[in-house]
């Protein structure tokens, strides 16, 4: 069976598998070169338990394949494939639409379900990946705390209300994101997942568990029986974010499956879709119980099918492959072709890593440095364990105590290009690195300094946070931000809270009210690197000539960036300081250097509280980030 469907006479390339409706007739094209018999059930209704069975044919290239005449718009359907004998029903793994917990696939005419303005609504112009700032979100986190001010708690729609407000009149939900400055959401899994059950309200995943890949997630729609609900809402969503200048990215899980066995991938055409090894049994690189093989054609085809389909339908702006050592390079490489033909500015980045030992050779593996060159961006593990050590343990990194880092800090400061003969990382170009210094996965990063900090005060912690932050928000490459890092977010020491629950996960809004010159010092970080060129260079020949490292005291790394580029100060210093002391340093250029980010705040119209301006040498409070300026 495996050799019959591997063979290339069974490879599909036409763009039109699944459900293609049109008003007087609906085609449908199933592939399983396996099948000895393949019907079609179309449901009336999403609760029907019966349906209208339609024998469909077998045509070349493993594609079974049926006509039907009249308008089957909103009607439901499956496939029932009969593989040696045993005929199984099955979800189309094509379906574009679905009832509750992906039990149907739904046929649609999405010009009926869009929005009103969806097709003419302003989408942000493209940026270059270096010139992204990222927030990474989960849907229900964002608005299910009691104080967040937003109706529809834990859905789609929380993301289009505006004038919502917290303790003390702060902003929250969309306001905060446009206050905030971030230009691309990153959203953490909204296709159709299967570990949790859609019927029923408040149940919490992260959604790494895909089932039905071209369908958003019902349970973040207000109505998760009727599939045109989510699809609209989806769509809303994403309408607010782009008129309010906010991109958004879909966290893709294509490494796995929730289950085998039972997956449309596996009842359409047993173990195909799936590594396994010289016994027959499934290969676990993801450490979910399964790897899905993307080196196959017909994996590969549904990948590339897939996020076409998001890019196209839905407008994304970008993805972010988890695990994405396990997709094979050359399959990546089609995914960004294809993605750039549809988006030219559209983002790609993913794990360099695995979650197990894969079958796939790592020849054939994208991990960290087999990117280069490429157009896709990877996470920097060695920026963010430099800056606060390692995930979830005691370990101490660049901020919060360990010494001898400043050559690992100044390797994420170029963006883990080749700088010099001892600072170099795995990049070829910046805009291939994503730097960070957490995610939703392991500690946040107040729980992870309170548990590697524990004897120093809530206000040490407090500045450690904010030099982490202004590391990543200062150096060349795409900055990546764990939303809610700017308000010191914690998930009370959790740190794997992938099902824990809303009390642990959710946005405190409460604590930006706590934290309010945290906030406001990091929108201030993202401002002053949205206004300036010389922050977010793409180019590693650029970035030599305007970047001169000079010499600090130890546990600090000092820098001059030279820029060429109309609009920016001509001079920017950055120190940034990890000892708990002061430290000074002997300014590059002789003359006067004004202010624009101390301990206090950032701010380009000059500082309210500190030292406005210093001449010859500046002496930066202990964990601390100072920049300052000089234009002549």
């Amino acid at each position: 069976m495996r050799k019959l469907s591997e063979s290339e006479e069974f490879i599909y390339r036409g763009d039109d598998l699944g459900a293609n409706y049109l008003k007087d007739n609906t085609v449908f094209k199933v592939w399983t070169p396996v099948a000895t018999e393949m019907k079609l059930i179309i449901y009336r209704s999403y609760d029907a338990m019966t349906g209208q069975v339609f024998n469909m044919s077998k045509s070349s290239q493993g594609i079974w394949e049926l006509k039907l005449s009249g308008d089957f718009n909103n009607q439901y359907y499956n496939y029932r494939v009969t593989i040696d004998g045993v005929e199984r029903e099955t979800a189309d793994p094509y379906a574009k639409g679905a009832t509750t917990n992906g039990k149907k696939g739904m046929i649609l005419d999405f010009s009926a379900i869009n929005p009103e303005g969806w097709d003419n609504h302003s989408i942000p112009k493209p940026l270059k990946a270096t010139e992204a700032v990222i927030y990474e979100m989960h849907v229900r986190d964002f608005s299910v705390d009691e104080n967040s001010g937003i109706q529809n708690k834990g859905k789609y729609l929380a993301f289009t209300e505006s004038g919502t407000k917290g303790v003390n009149g702060i902003s929250t939900g969309l306001d905060h994101l446009k206050e905030l400055g971030i230009t691309h959401l990153h959203l953490l899994p909204v296709y159709d997942f299967a570990s949790i059950d859609e019927t029923k309200e408040g149940q919490y995943n992260w959604g790494y568990d895909p089932y039905l890949y071209n369908v958003p997630e019902g349970s973040y729609s207000t109505n998760p029986y009727d599939g045109t609900v989510r699809i609209r809402e989806f769509k809303e969503m994403v309408k607010t974010l782009h008129e309010n200048d906010i991109r958004v990215v879909m966290d893709v899980v294509y490494n796995h499956t929730y289950t085998t066995g039972n997956s449309p991938f596996d009842i359409l055409v047993p173990q195909y879709y799936y590594r396994t090894n010289d016994a027959g049994e499934y290969t676990n690189g993801s450490g979910c119980g399964n790897e899905t093989a993307s080196e196959k054609a017909m994996m590969r085809k549904f990948i590339v099918d897939s996020v076409k389909f998001w890019a196209t339908e839905y407008k994304i702006d970008g993805f972010r492959f988890d695990l994405m050592a396990l997709h094979d390079i050359e399959t990546m490489k089609e995914v960004e072709r294809e993605l750039r033909k549809i988006n030219p500015g559209i983002l790609i980045y993913g794990e360099p890593w695995t979650g197990g030992t894969s079958a796939l050779r790592a020849a054939f593996q994208l991990k960290k440095g087999s990117q280069k060159g490429m157009n896709i961006a990877v996470f920097n593990d060695d920026i963010r364990n430099a800056i606060k050590g390692d995930n979830d343990g005691t370990g101490l990194g660049f901020v919060n105590g360990r010494n001898f880092l400043e050559k690992e800090i100044k390797k994420g400061v170029v963006g883990g290009i080749q700088y010099s003969g001892s600072i170099y990382g795995f990049t070829e170009q910046p805009g291939e690195t994503i730097n960070y210094v957490s995610s939703h996965d392991n500690l946040s990063l107040f729980d992870k300094l309170e548990k590697s900090n524990p004897n120093l005060s809530s206000f040490e912690r407090e500045k450690m946070n904010r030099l982490a932050l202004s590391i990543v928000l200062t150096s060349q490459g795409v900055p990546f931000i764990q939303g809610g890092t700017e308000i010191l977010r914690t998930k009370k020491g959790n740190h794997n809270s992938y099902n824990a629950g809303d009390e642990i996960n959710k946005i405190e809004w409460d604590r930006k009210n706590t934290y309010k010159e945290t906030f406001d010092y990091i929108k201030g970080l993202i401002e002053l690197r949205k206004s300036q060129k010389v922050l977010t260079i793409d180019n590693a020949e650029a970035i030599k000539e305007s970047i001169s490292f000079i010499e600090a005291p130890k546990n600090s790394v000092a820098y001059l960036l030279n820029s060429p580029y109309e609009g920016d100060y001509k001079n920017l210093f950055i120190v940034h300081n990890a000892n708990r002391e002061a430290i000074t340093v002997k300014l590059p250029i002789s003359g006067r250097w004004k202010v624009i980010a101390n301990e206090f705040e950032v701010n380009q119209s000059g500082m309210n509280k500190g030292k406005a301006a210093f001449f010859g040498e500046v002496v930066v409070a202990p964990l601390s980030t100072y920049i300052l300026y000089k234009n002549q």
